[in-house]
């Protein structure tokens, strides 16, 4: 029998982006965070990374473990010896680790900007109107790993669950890999979605996940949204094309 298929991405976001991810997404005060809905949903990327046979890293399990302390403490009735105001919120020390890595996340963005800006300030030669009519990658946000697989999980629930062991023989990523950058050789730009367009199936969706992953590490093409949780759009590079 062939060995389990394992892909290892390398991903920089971890548990904490995963949260800040949830919490932004779902609109959430940062104060008074619904641990049973963050608790559900985080588990449910647990469980799509499981699906990708992605490699988890142990901080993510942690986390997971952590939610699930948190949400069997809220469950249970107050300390009628305690004043309520006196009652530590089993959430507190949660909610003061998310704050201090945002706040860490947040100074790390706008040094990385100014990188940037300074970068383009000095190296970028100016573009004429062909050019910019050909770069709207200027105009959208880009994305995390956590946005991919929010949208891979809307295109699952389409088709029914599946007993799936993806193998080294099943597995097609660079067949896929090469029917995706063909597909973008005359399409520039494409939505997610429509690279699944032809996957009926559970494991062929998720082997054009993993050609996707691939590409966008290899640096082929980049991914956008139209806006902040917006259409995510598949883009290649000038360069490439």
């Amino acid at each position: 029998m062939a060995d389990a298929y394992s892909v290892k991405v390398p991903v920089f976001e971890g548990p904490m982006d995963l949260l800040l991810h949830l919490i932004k997404q779902n609109k959430i005060d940062i104060y008074d965070i619904p641990i049973s809905l963050i608790t559900r949903q985080y588990l449910e990327y647990i469980e799509i990374m499981k699906e990708l046979n992605l490699e988890i890293a142990s901080e993510f399990l942690v986390m997971a473990a952590t939610l699930i302390y948190i949400k069997s403490r809220m469950l249970l009735p107050p300390d009628e010896t305690i004043e309520t105001e006196e009652q530590e919120d089993p959430r507190a020390g949660l909610v003061q680790r998310l704050l201090e890595y945002q706040a860490y996340k947040e100074v790390s963005g706008t040094l990385r900007e100014r990188e940037e800006i300074w970068t383009n300030v000095f190296s970028r030669p100016p573009m004429d109107n062909d050019e910019i009519e050909a770069e709207p990658e200027l105009y959208l946000f880009d994305v995390n790993i956590f946005d991919l697989m929010g949208a891979l999980k809307k295109i699952m629930s389409r088709v029914p669950p599946e007993v799936i062991k993806i193998t080294r023989e099943t597995l097609t990523v660079k067949d896929k890999i090469a029917l995706i950058l063909d597909k973008m050789e005359s399409e520039h730009t494409m939505r997610f979605d429509a690279l699944f367009e032809e996957d009926t199936t559970r494991v062929q969706i998720i082997v054009t996940f993993l050609a996707l992953l691939e590409i966008l590490r290899l640096g082929l093409v980049r991914a956008y949204q139209d806006k902040e949780f917006g259409t995510i759009w598949i883009m290649r590079h000038k360069e490439t094309a």
